[in-house]
């Protein structure tokens, strides 16, 4: 059976539409939102080959403010700039994430200050949380003994991925830092094949971890 059907069943469980696509957040602030307009489509296949999933391979844009976000389980977003949630988002976001929603944010040099800020006032009573190198994210499907993977150099910081989690211990939110996943993804970096496989495999963890945690 493949996977995406576990995914529309917890889909269908937490009150979000039955959606096998991934969307990106179309954020307001300034920021490149829209960089690396191949990176979901090329996890979409590799997921698809790798895990037995049935993803639509196209990406969904969405806006914090959509009530149609509500129809997409993952949200990704990234970018090198300014993000910023104004009320009515950061109201949406919330319900969002209280129906079961996820979303996944990787920092392609920039958008570190910004998101820190934003997401605490998403979630005032909540800290990102810094995930050990033994978390299950990092061996849910391939085995990555070091924890998050170093895809791009930045300010050669160690990599880290942290957390947000609610009361029953289900991951809402990941954010990456000094990786830069998602431009492993794309096509446009002229990464070595080892470096886009290792990010495409941490894409992989990611998803697998959300439908089988």
């Amino acid at each position: 059976m493949r996977l995406i059907a576990s995914f529309v069943a917890i889909c269908l469980t937490l009150s979000l539409a039955a959606n096998n696509q991934i969307a990106r957040l179309h954020y307001n602030g300034g920021g490149d939102w829209y960089n690396d307009q191949d990176a979901i489509p090329n996890l979409c296949q590799f997921l698809n080959k790798h895990l037995n999933t049935d993803f639509i391979i196209e990406e969904s844009i969405v806006k914090p403010s959509d009530s149609k976000i509500f129809d997409y389980p993952f949200i990704f977003a990234t970018g090198h700039g300014k993000i910023s949630f104004n009320e009515k988002e950061i109201t949406n976001l919330r319900e969002y994430f209280a129906r079961g929603g996820f979303l996944y944010v990787d920092d392609d040099y920039g958008l570190d200050d910004s998101f820190r800020e934003e997401i605490k006032k998403v979630f005032p009573n909540k800290k990102l949380v810094e995930l050990p190198i033994n978390h299950q994210i990092f061996s849910s499907y391939f085995k990555f003994n070091k924890g998050l993977p170093k895809i791009h150099k930045h300010d050669n910081k160690r990599p880290q991925a942290f957390a947000i989690f609610d009361n029953k211990g289900r991951m809402l939110v990941l954010y990456t830092y000094e990786s830069n996943i998602s431009d492993g993804w794309s096509d446009a970096h002229n990464n070595s094949p080892k470096i886009r496989e290792s990010a495409l495999k941490m894409g992989a963890n990611i998803i697998h971890y959300l439908i089988t945690k």
